[in-house]
């Protein structure tokens, strides 16, 4: 199979030489025609003027005029053009002196043109040396039919059209090499730059996705495909190193509460135990493996949702509802901590998504409000709605978010400073599954410190369009 370099050079090659070729023939066809029209137009023009001034010659006798310049009224130059005068029936009358003793052919079939008026070209070959364009126009001489014949050689005519054929024949080879070369060195020099690309790319494996291909700086075609080449390294090189740390992190998640139920386990079975102290390293026990879980399930939510396996179709849903069940939920937890949840209710605003989705991400979200806000404040909660989207805002009295802690906030396993710094237990997935279950159903979450501190979350979610089920 012949290579992309040599495809392309014989495909522009075959293309360039089929375009010249129909260029040349329709250029050499457009000039014979022409140079023969110039010559039949010659030939016409001096058999017209010789008839107009035998029908004017009343009773003089039938004679081919040729005056020499500086006699008479008339001048023809006849080097090259046979004159001859014949009646209805083909004798000759007259002839000019360069045709001799020689008489110029009348067929019968332009016998009987003539006689019905026509003008008549045609070419004649066998007469003389070299062929001849022949025109025979009729005129009425003294009521009688008589033929005004003039013959042009067609020598020069063809030298011209010869010369031109050459001539098309030598441009045409001249530019297709011409353009073949060039072809072939752009082409080569297309192909070296790609090959290079190609190289460099596989050189480019999971340890180097930090290197990037070579970049020329032009702006055409090769230019932007490395640096589409190289945003797609960025990219692979981004969701690379987010899998190694998730996959350390989940490492590191998991090892811990199996550490702590090994020791337990270890600890329990070194000598015999009380029932009851059974009972409680049983109870610790437990709750590490709830633990582990509740941390199973959302890595395994997290990866169908990194594999768009948990995208359901749209639903319209009552966001103030979904909104007012959430804060109930959540009130007991928030009266065990003092904390009160300000639920400021407006118009029935509806938004297309999964209700399953949105109970889970504003459970999570008030879960984390009420976790941070400190005894005694409050958690306030709104619904609202622009020209786009709907809207749950959450805004708290807690600590905040420090302005290093905001751009990792939806990261997995990620846990703020004011996490670190408490009791408040957590594995740094909640917020990261929140966002990844939002951005699966059209929607986003953003998150901000309040003009009064604490944190502010906003839930944006598509709005509910007319005619939605």
């Amino acid at each position: 199979m012949l290579s992309f370099r040599r495809r392309f050079v014989l495909a522009h090659f075959m293309v360039t030489a089929v375009t010249l070729c129909v260029a040349a023939v329709m250029g050499y066809w457009v000039l014979a025609r022409s140079v023969h029209a110039q010559l039949d137009a010659a030939v016409l023009a001096l058999a017209e003027t010789e008839a107009g001034i035998l029908a004017e010659s009343r009773g003089q006798p039938v004679s081919v005029h040729e005056g020499t310049p500086g006699h008479g009224p008339f001048s023809f130059v006849r080097l090259d053009r046979l004159v001859q005068i014949i009646d209805g029936e083909g004798r000759v009358l007259a002839r000019s002196a360069n045709l001799g003793a020689a008489q110029l052919p009348a067929s019968t079939g332009v016998l009987r043109q003539l006689a019905k008026g026509e003008t008549v070209f045609e070419t004649v070959y066998g007469f003389g040396d070299e062929p001849v364009r022949l025109v025979s126009v009729p005129v009425h001489v003294a009521g009688s039919l008589c033929a005004v014949q003039v013959a042009g050689s067609l020598d020069d005519v063809n030298h011209v059209v010869a010369s031109a054929a050459l001539l098309f024949l030598g441009l045409g080879v001249c530019l297709v090499l011409a353009l073949g070369t060039t072809s072939a060195l752009l082409t080569r020099r297309m192909v070296v730059a790609i090959d290079d690309i190609v190289q460099r790319a596989r050189k480019i494996g999971q340890a180097s996705l930090s290197q990037r291909l070579p970049h020329s700086d032009s702006r055409d075609e090769i230019g932007r495909l490395v640096e589409t080449l190289n945003d797609m390294l960025g990219r692979l090189e981004h969701a690379f190193e987010a899998q190694r740390r998730f996959t350390a992190d989940a490492s590191h998640e998991l090892r811990s509460p199996l550490s702590r139920l090994r020791a337990e386990l270890e600890i329990s079975l070194r000598r015999p135990r009380s029932a009851e102290e059974y009972k409680q390293a049983l109870a610790s026990c437990q709750e590490e493996v709830e633990r582990l879980t509740l941390l199973v399930d959302e890595l395994l939510v997290l990866a169908r949702l990194d594999a768009g396996q948990e995208r359901s179709p749209p639903d319209v849903v009552h966001l103030n509802q979904l909104l007012a069940e959430a804060v109930r939920r959540l009130e007991p937890a928030a009266q065990e901590k003092q904390i009160r949840l300000l639920h400021e209710d407006g118009p029935r605003i509806e938004a297309a998504v999964g209700a399953g989705p949105v109970n889970l991400v504003l459970g999570n979200l008030l879960d984390n409000a009420v976790k941070y806000s400190p005894p005694g404040s409050s958690v306030t909660v709104r619904v609202g709605q622009d020209a786009a989207t709907a809207f749950v805002t959450i805004e708290d009295d807690g600590p905040g978010l420090s302005q290093e802690d905001l751009p990792h906030v939806f990261d997995r396993f990620f846990r703020g400073t004011a996490a670190r710094s408490t009791e408040v237990a957590g594995l740094g997935l909640g917020l990261a599954l929140s966002q990844a279950m939002i951005r699966a159903h059209g929607g986003h979450i953003e998150v901000a410190n309040g003009p009064h501190g604490g944190a502010c979350f906003v839930l944006h979610l598509p709005q509910a369009r007319e005619g939605l089920d």
